[in-house]
């Protein structure tokens, strides 16, 4: 009888004995269009974060817990990211990594602000992200202020361009970007000879390729992605405008040289990353990169290391919170320092990272080389 009984209390204490807590990371960009490169490397920083926090048992206030990815696929376009951030704010996840375009990142991060759920964007660049007073918005890369005119002062100290044409596709990222590189230009005391504009879908670039080279131009700035500054490089061989193209992170993966058909010749193009490590950080990258093949079997393209760190920052403040309920960590998110992948991370009173590095590269052989590390 006595055993009965303390079986049966054991039972009633384990009845009793609470579950584990689950903190759900929600991430979303896009797994489909044509950006979905971009999207997929994205997500695959994050799963490694999980997989890692996971592996080593991290705790939040000294509690083990079990992390989780929910995942969205917004497509790129900005009404579908709306849909996905409004799921994952009803599905009450603790944070969300992404979006993946301004454009999407934008709309969305008005929603996360009305659930009060932390938002830190891994590859989206367009300052206005920041500049919209929600406190609950933080990015992990430079901003387009601090990119574009970086690549203004590239194309006119080292590239010594001075006739310059750009083309924007439209979108917050492209024109943020090109408004910014116009900026660094004027800086350097050059205007530009010839503006056109396309759209993000576009494969037709024959018309406003005709009316720039008749401009002359030594150099033409792309604001937008890789999926449309291929077939317009293309393009610009056939019509003979052998000058060199620059953009933004948008162009800055392999995928380039597939995306032009093979046209485009070393060093032709000149892109930079919205991050980067310097030095003493570049063991460390290249450690992240091995893993990365290791696990996915493929390279990483961009955003993975930055995606990889924004959901570390995350667990993080957590556990400095001893919480992973998001007003009670993100005070400590506001106030974190962390020493991650991409080198220091921590954020000014807008949400913006400090000191944010920028990478330039050209390609060769069809391949990212780095030229040089910048802030």
């Amino acid at each position: 009888m006595k055993k009965y009984a303390f079986a049966l209390a054991a039972l009633s204490a384990a009845g009793l004995a609470p579950a584990q807590e689950v903190v759900r990371i929600g991430h979303v960009a896009a797994m489909t269009g044509p950006v979905a490169h971009f999207g997929k490397d994205s997500e695959n920083g994050v799963r490694m974060a999980i997989e890692a926090l996971n592996a080593r048992g991290a705790t939040i206030g000294g509690r083990k817990v079990k992390w989780e990815l929910a995942a969205e696929d917004d497509g790129g376009d900005p009404k579908q990211a709306t849909a996905a951030a409004q799921k994952l704010a009803d599905a009450r996840v603790n944070g969300v990594i992404g979006h993946e375009t301004s454009g999407t990142t934008i709309p969305a991060s008005k929603i996360y602000y009305d659930a009060g759920i932390p938002q830190i964007t891994a590859s989206s660049t367009n300052p206005k992200y920041t500049l919209q007073g929600f406190n609950t918005a933080f990015r992990v890369v430079a901003n387009d202020i601090q990119l574009g005119r970086a690549l203004g002062r590239y194309a006119v100290k080292s590239m010594a361009a001075k006739r310059v044409a750009v083309i924007d596709d439209r979108t917050a990222y492209g024109q943020g970007l090109v408004t910014e590189f116009v900026n660094g230009l004027r800086q350097q005391g050059v205007n530009v000879v010839a503006k056109e504009f396309t759209n993000d879908k576009a494969t037709d670039f024959s018309a406003i390729l005709t009316r720039i080279r008749a401009s002359n131009p030594d150099l033409v700035f792309f604001g937008g992605m890789n999926a449309v500054a291929g077939p317009m490089l293309r393009q610009m061989k056939q019509l003979g405008l052998n000058v060199k193209m620059m953009g933004g992170d948008g162009i800055c993966s392999d995928e380039m040289h597939k995306l032009s058909g093979g046209t485009m010749a070393d060093g032709q193009v000149v892109c930079a990353e919205a991050g980067g490590v310097e030095a003493a950080g570049k063991a460390g990258m290249d450690n992240f990169r091995a893993a990365y093949r290791k696990r996915f079997g493929i390279d990483v393209q961009i955003i993975a290391p930055y995606s990889y760190d924004a959901t570390l920052i995350l667990a993080e403040a957590m556990n400095k919170a001893g919480s992973s309920a998001p007003a009670k960590y993100l005070p400590e998110l506001a106030k974190i320092h962390y020493k991650g992948v991409t080198g220091n991370i921590a954020f000014d009173p807008h949400g913006d990272i400090r000191d944010g590095t920028i990478t330039l590269y050209t390609f060769k052989g069809g391949h990212r080389t780095q030229i040089a590390v910048t802030k």
